[in-house]
């Protein structure tokens, strides 16, 4: 029986999410058909435009994304803070883009008057709105109904694009983090479709690398990728929106791996390791085995033993699933 989303996704626990949904059957519904030869690589563009646009309506941060030809993973940062700091005709308007709202919302858009029970009825829904807006289910539900339906009106079919639910896993901490986006990134060097990680089509790696390259100071949060969340710096007293590492290292971490788990490389590690690895104290064989098989290996929820086992209590589970992989994060 499938784990019920709420226990896996929990913002009291962790902000961040590793999010995965595949074509129904597997098939290659946004590749190369196998079968007919028939391309549908276009599907990808759709894809990738799709999940970076609903970065400006929903209070999620994309932090990293692959689109494969038969699915596409995405790390996604909820941030409830900015959801929580929008004021009634913020969240009205953030909604309308996805849907006509009610009576209520389309009278108060067009400046009419309401009354005090129409304002009561209108509150209520903008504090469902503002949930939903800073969901990750509404917000994976939104891109994949779009594509899906796009994708039928091109085949002139009826009928599911998408399996039935998308995968989740919980990153407790930073190094379930910077594992998962590295997992994520490195898809198409994995599968041999890209010889570097810059060169890999529809990755938010060849994104930030593209970008860099523009920048005078890559490592400042307003010279990187607008649609994705910025590298904000190693953690520190002050810290601003952005994820807890710099730039620079993460591109160096991605090459880096990337060189290694290349088939036509011996694999043997070199000596300079980013830093990333030293900051977070990471093993380096776990850190090879965990980039090639972190969504196999690590389930629901994902972190270092000791956050594993406070999370779960939070949650009030009666024991630690995945603890043995937990370890490999400890």
């Amino acid at each position: 029986m499938p784990t019920p989303r709420k226990t896996l996704i929990a913002l009291e626990a962790t902000p961040y999410y590793h999010c995965v949904s595949r074509c129904v059957r597997r098939a290659y519904l946004c590749g190369k058909d196998q079968a007919t030869g028939a391309s549908f690589a276009h599907r990808r563009f759709w894809i990738e435009e799709r999940l970076l646009q609903l970065t400006d309506t929903f209070a999620i941060d994309v932090c990293a994304y692959a689109i494969m030809s038969n699915h596409y993973h995405v790390v996604l940062h909820v941030d409830r803070e900015s959801a929580e700091s929008w004021d009634r005709a913020a969240v009205i308007n953030r909604w309308h883009r996805l849907f006509k709202g009610n009576p209520y919302s389309q009278a108060f858009v067009q400046g009419k008057n309401l009354s005090p029970a129409e304002i009561g009825i209108l509150n209520h829904y903008v504090d469902i709105w503002r949930s939903r807006l800073m969901d990750i289910s509404w917000y994976m539900r939104v891109l994949n109904e779009g594509i899906a339906r796009q994708a039928n009106r091109e085949d002139e079919c009826t009928g599911r694009f998408w399996e039935g639910r998308f995968k989740s896993q919980a990153l407790l901490d930073e190094k379930a983090l910077v594992a998962c986006m590295a997992y994520v990134d490195l898809n198409p060097v994995r599968a041999g479709l890209a010889v570097t990680p810059e060169t890999s089509a529809h990755t938010s790696i060849k994104t930030r690398s593209a970008k860099a390259k523009l920048s005078g100071s890559p490592n400042h949060p307003k010279q990187q990728a607008r649609q994705l969340m910025p590298f904000a710096g190693n953690p520190r007293a002050a810290m601003p929106h952005g994820l807890p590492f710099r730039l620079t290292d993460y591109i160096e971490l991605i090459d880096w791996t990337g060189r290694i788990i290349r088939q036509d490389k011996r694999g043997a590690i070199p000596t300079n390791v980013p830093p990333v690895f030293e900051r977070l104290n990471i093993d380096l064989q776990h850190w090879l085995y965990s980039t090639r098989h972190f969504e196999s290996r690590f389930k629901g929820l994902v972190g270092a033993a000791r956050m594993l086992k406070q999370v779960c209590r939070q949650l009030g589970y009666k024991r630690t699933p995945g603890i043995g992989s937990a370890l490999l994060l400890s």
